[in-house]
């Protein structure tokens, strides 16, 4: 518990703007990857056919479309962020490992490498000062 307080006081004494624009952009995109993955479940059933056999498929989908959706919001609002980032993670490892395991499309692995090291990074910073967590913290 010491260490996650320790890294919210260092965000908090070095959140900038650019940060946390970057923080809604990924959140944003998340959603919007959500969505798009909820209106077109066969492209996702497409994209997860080289290691459907290491995972049901059916599980997949209904853990995947929801968890960009939902995490896509909370990150972008900056609320239970290193919860939502985390339940990303699987996602996302997943997301590059397909493009490994299946037919290689790097503008997918680019992107996939990208929004994998966003979600490291704010798994670590946290929110930032410019976010609901802090504003509910500050409340108490």
């Amino acid at each position: 518990m010491g260490t996650i307080k320790s890294l919210n006081k260092w965000a908090n004494a070095h959140t900038y703007y650019p940060l946390d624009l970057l923080r809604i952009a990924l959140g944003a995109f998340l959603f919007i990857k959500g969505i798009d993955f909820m209106g077109n479940s066969e492209m996702l059933m497409e994209l997860i056919k080289p290691i459907q056999s290491l995972v049901g498929g059916m599980v997949t989908i209904h853990y995947v479309a929801p968890a960009h959706f939902i995490g896509g919001l909370l990150i972008a609002f900056g609320l239970l962020t290193r919860w939502a980032v985390i339940a990303q993670l699987p996602i996302i490892i997943g997301a590059v490992l397909i493009n490994f395991l299946g037919e290689m499309n790097t503008t997918n692995l680019v992107l996939s490498i990208l929004v994998l090291f966003l979600c490291i990074f704010f798994l670590f910073y946290g929110s930032g000062k410019h976010s609901v967590d802090y504003y509910l913290k500050m409340q108490k």
